[in-house]
Parts: C-alpha cells; structure tokens; sequence
C-alpha cells in the first residue's frame, strides 16, 4: 500500500499552506507544481481538495518531475561557461519516493 499521495497543483502563494496544515501534513514540494503528502491522511486529503490538487501515480508524478529537470538542464547547458559555477550548479535528476 502507498505511503504517500502525489498531487499537481499551482502554488498561489500565501494561503497555499497553511501554518496549521504544515502542522499536520508533511509536505514535500517537487518541481513541475508536483507535491507529495502523506497517503489516506484526512487533514491531507482536505488540502487536496483546497488547492484542487489533481492526484498522479508516482510513475504520472516522475515524468512531469523529469521533463522539468531536463529542460532545467537544458537551460543550464546553454549557459557561458563563466556562469556555470559552485553558486549555480546544474541541476539534478529527481527521483521521486515509493
């Protein structure tokens, strides 16, 4: 059984998470507006229903992580030399949790 849930929804900033909810809810954001949050969590599946969160499986949730590493990366590697240093690392692949 999963442990934890990926949903895709935009962060519209203030009010997006709560302090109560962070409280309550482990979240851990991914880029591509992926979140993860715990799995059959009431107070999670309440703010899934508050941000209008559309949930993904973790294969769903991994390919819109990885497109937007790659065109991270992309961007990255077009980049002059002179800015590709320790203060702007390339970024790296996501691999998301079971």
């Amino acid at each position: 059984m999963a442990t934890k849930t990926y949903i895709v929804a935009e962060n519209w900033g203030k009010g997006f998470i709560e302090h109560s909810e962070s409280q309550k809810i482990t979240f851990r954001g991914y880029p591509a507006n992926v979140w993860q949050v715990p799995a059959h969590n009431k107070d999670a599946n309440m703010w899934i229903n508050k941000v209008l969160g559309q949930i993904k499986t973790k294969d769903e949730a991994q390919t819109l992580v990885d497109a937007e590493v790659q065109i991270a990366q992309a961007n990255w590697d077009s980049l002059p030399e002179e800015e590709k240093t320790d203060d702007n690392p390339r970024p790296q692949d996501i691999t998301l949790e079971e």
